[in-house]
């Protein structure tokens, strides 16, 4: 028997957690699994190397990569490296730095990197010499002169593997082998985007007023209703080798994730589109357990309707939901209807009450689905 082929859509910590929870299936469907990034961060620790360096922004590859490590203790070790992220040093409260030019702990990297000329990203504040930043996408304290406060060594590894191959694909394959992925690893273009959003109320002293957001990182936070959402260019070319993916795919995966900046961009793609509507495979939607700033105020049955409005040509075969997240299961049932989809219900979050998959719960959830007509 052949193995089942997956791929799986989005970005971040919910990309990561239905990776983790696919590798659990892996063994017992014989799963070949491909995720399909997106490539729009600009906060904090990407949004840096993505304006200093240019190329893609690495954190959300780095995620995905490290969720498909492989469980040799070396390559463990390699995914815990991957996820270290230097803190911030503080200089001797005696005496000038090192060298006296206030050089010490600076990233030095050879070849010339593009100092950015409009505006910054989060996490990024006065350029590639400028001061230091405030705290970025992640949370954590940027550093806008190059220093390593901040930065994730994954993201470092990624950014100098695209420059020295000059290939993000050739790149990813080759992070994979020194993780021992159980899977591939692909962005969703080969070159960055952008994401704009329309939105509602984004000033909150205008709650009537639409005006349009720019950047991953300050849609992810928006106050209002996001209304509308495009990519800058407005048709990104494909990862070739993404759409080859999808075309022989066994099964297409959706969520969770941030709906507007990690699952919906994927629909956007022209080329990604095409070959997701063209697919003879069958498709899942994994839903997120609660609304984010970016999704405030929309409901599990909404997150469906954005799905059809984005690509109304998009046909679904399941849909995913946690028992309790759903609530009145009635919405959501005839939300998946109308895509053509099964609702299926199962405890798939975690035990503490935080609205994060379990890993292992999904796994337990996805095993019966995908396995379905094996």
């Amino acid at each position: 028997m052949t193995a089942t082929r997956v791929v799986a859509f989005g970005g971040g910590h919910g990309l990561s957690a239905s990776l983790r929870a696919l590798r659990r299936c892996a063994p017992e469907l014989d799963l070949d699994i491909t995720a399909v990034v997106t490539v729009g961060d600009d906060g904090g620790s990407s949004g840096r190397l993505r304006a200093e360096r240019g190329g893609l922004p690495p954190g959300d590859l780095r995620q995905a990569l490290v969720a498909l490590a492989g469980d040799h203790p070396a390559t463990r070790r390699s995914a815990k490296l991957f996820q270290h992220r230097f803190a911030e040093v503080s200089p001797p409260a005696d005496g000038p730095t090192p060298a006296g030019d206030g050089s010490a702990g600076r990233l030095a990297v050879s070849g010339g990197g593009r100092v950015p000329s409009g505006p910054q990203p989060a996490g990024l504040a006065g350029g590639a010499g400028g001061g230091r930043a405030g705290a970025g996408a992640n949370g954590r304290a940027g550093d806008g002169d190059g220093g390593l406060a901040g930065h994730a060594v994954g993201n470092l590894v990624l950014c100098g593997l695209m420059e020295l191959l000059g290939d993000p694909v050739a790149a990813l394959e080759h992070a994979g082998a020194m993780l021992g992925a159980v899977g591939r690893v692909l962005p969703m273009s080969c070159e960055p985007v952008g994401i704009e959003a329309r939105v509602r109320g984004a000033d909150p002293r205008r709650p009537d007023e639409v005006r349009t957001v720019t950047g991953q990182h300050q849609v992810a936070v928006t106050t209002g209703r996001v209304e509308s959402l495009r990519l800058t260019p407005v048709a990104p070319e494909a990862c070739p080798q993404a759409v080859a993916a999808i075309g022989a795919a066994d099964w297409l995966i959706f969520g969770p994730g941030s709906w507007y900046t990690s699952v919906l961009p994927h629909l956007l793609v022209p080329q990604l589109a095409a070959a997701i509507v063209a697919s003879p495979a069958r498709r899942l939607v994994t839903l997120n357990l609660a609304a984010e700033k970016e999704t405030s105020g929309l409901s599990q049955a909404d997150h469906l309707a954005a799905l059809r409005a984005y690509l109304p040509e998009l046909r679904v075969d399941r849909v995913v939901a946690d028992s309790k997240a759903a609530g009145d299961p009635e919405p959501v049932e005839r939300a998946a209807e109308s895509l053509g989809a099964r609702l299926v219900l199962a405890p798939v979050a975690v035990t503490d009450g935080t609205p994060r998959h379990d890993p292992a719960a999904l796994g337990a959830a996805l095993v019966p689905v995908l396995g379905a007509d094996r």
